[in-house]
């Protein structure tokens, strides 16, 4: 049971967070796609726009899909932790915790889970675990 539960978290947080990138790398799913977010990423100071976008969004995507899989897990969880220190940072920090008020309790929710599950790995349902790579 415990592989099918770390599966149903890698599942739920990796579609999500990939759509999430997808809204910035490609406009997917009601996003600003590179010239919305890099518009965005100008007026809090991350410059040049749209090529950051587009970065942040490529690495998300790629991010969420390796934490669905299971694979290379500490890398998917740093793409993953990465942008959340930086959308503290930037955007949700001056905000307090709760999201209600825009503040970090989504960004922090999703480090933990990334931390988490790469320090104890991402279960037997992994393909990390079919090809016997171990980083824990």
């Amino acid at each position: 049971m415990e592989a099918l539960g770390l599966l149903i978290i890698r599942i739920v947080v990796g579609l999500y967070y990939a759509a999430h990138g997808a809204q910035k790398a490609f406009g997917w799913f009601g996003g600003g796609g590179p010239a919305g977010t890099g518009a965005f990423f100008e007026q809090i100071g991350i410059k040049p726009g749209k090529p950051m976008a587009l970065l942040a969004g490529l690495g998300e995507v790629i991010g969420g899909i390796l934490f669905l899989l299971g694979f290379l897990t500490p890398l998917a969880a740093v793409l993953i932790i990465v942008p959340m220190i930086v959308a503290i940072k930037t955007v949700h920090g001056k905000n307090g915790l709760f999201s209600d008020k825009g503040g970090i309790e989504y960004n922090l929710v999703l480090i933990a889970i990334a931390l988490g599950i790469t320090l104890s790995g991402p279960g037997s349902l992994s393909i990390d675990e079919l090809y016997g790579i171990k980083f824990w």
